[in-house]
């Protein structure tokens, strides 16, 4: 699990199959219904499933047709996540990484093959935890690369050959350009290349962390989570975290830019950790998730904000975790990680939902604004 997964399911910590399908989709026969589960401020999302049960799982993203989602999980309590792909109509899931080192951002090509990070090279044992003894931080294992394979985990290609970090990739919807995040310069920066590794490209230059991109649907934009820091103290401590392979992800901002990375703009300015931010399919706003609403900063709720920073509204409203939001690819579902319902603190289950897309201005608006201390 990368470090927004560890970031998430460290503060859900410190606060603390084969169902009939809904009816108005009967392809989809993962998980469960679990309408107990969905708070009534929640009008975005109907028709919630469970599709997992028990562990760590998160970073779920649908495969280019809808039927399947790659996630990582630690089911065993390794401590150390896998890959593993689910199947949509039968809900049977089946681990596709390697089963060593560490996994981590496992996502679809067009064409169903697989995309992941992982340190198996370096070593078949679960690399060390961060060293939190002066904090929280992400670490950034310097041994993770990235590898292509087919859609059962076969064929394993390495697509970075770096002696820093490599990892979070995601692919255009035209499968001709992989996004990700690089040390190979000195600093966290986005990169793009072609499919097979060529033709590396650098995206962001300016000094701070740069990751979690991903394409708009055209495939002409980026989205991506940043910090920068604003002082010479933030910086020195930023610069000697990252001589040690981390950061500490206390404030991180929604960043747009066009996909060569010119034009880069700043979408969040909170001073929060707003992470995991992904287009909607009309391609002008932006669902994320983030801790803005909680004083205390540990619970995170997801989100959504045009791409100009306007029409800010709060979606999830559980009192534990939700993140990592990710649309299927025709618009209709919405899948996130979240700790409701969850047996055992620190558990993350994966969750289906219909989204509704309602006007802004409404009934249903007006109450979940009202619930979220804001005007519209």
């Amino acid at each position: 699990m990368n470090g927004a997964s560890r970031l998430a399911l460290s503060f859900a910590l410190a606060v603390a199959a084969g169902c009939a399908p809904p009816e108005d989709d009967p392809g989809i026969g993962a998980g469960r219904p679990a309408p107990e589960l969905l708070h009534p401020q929640e009008v975005h999302l109907a028709d919630l499933r469970q599709l997992t049960f028990g562990g760590e799982n998160a970073e779920a993203y649908f495969a280019w047709n809808g039927t399947k989602l790659i996630y990582q999980s630690d089911p065993g309590g390794r401590s150390c996540d896998q890959i593993f792909v689910m199947d949509l109509v039968t809900g049977r899931s089946r681990m596709v990484s390697t089963g060593q080192g560490r996994t981590t951002c496992g996502y679809f090509f067009p064409d169903g093959r697989i995309l992941y990070a992982s340190t198996h090279l370096a070593s078949p044992e679960c690399p060390p935890p961060p060293d939190y003894s002066r904090g929280y931080v992400w670490k950034l294992y310097p041994e993770y690369e990235i590898f292509a394979a087919h859609a059962d985990g076969s064929g394993l290609v390495r697509l970075t050959d770096n002696p820093g970090y490599d990892a979070e990739a995601t692919v255009s919807t035209d499968g001709s350009r992989i996004v990700f995040t690089s040390m190979r310069d000195g600093d966290l920066d986005l990169y793009t290349m072609r499919p097979d590794g060529s033709d590396l490209r650098r995206l962001t230059h300016e000094l701070g962390y740069d990751g979690g991109a991903f394409f708009s649907p055209d495939g002409t934009r980026i989205v991506w989570r940043a910090s920068r820091p604003r002082s010479p103290e933030e910086e020195a401590s930023y610069r000697a975290l990252l001589a040690e392979h981390a950061i500490r992800p206390m404030n991180l901002e929604i960043f747009v830019a066009n996909s060569d990375g010119t034009e880069p703009r700043q979408v969040t300015d909170n001073g929060q950790a707003n992470f995991a931010p992904c287009f909607f399919p009309d391609g002008q706003r932006i669902i994320f998730a983030s801790n803005m609403a909680d004083p205390g900063g540990r619970n995170f709720d997801l989100w959504m904000v045009r791409d100009d920073g306007t029409e800010l509204e709060q979606v999830t409203f559980d009192p534990s975790f939700d993140g990592f939001p990710v649309f299927s690819p025709d618009g209709r579902y919405l899948v996130f990680s979240s700790n409701r319902g969850a047996r055992r603190p620190g558990e993350t289950n994966l969750f289906l939902a219909r989204w509704v897309d309602r006007p802004r201005g409404g009934p249903d608006f007006a109450r979940a604004v009202a619930v979220a201390g804001r005007t519209p």
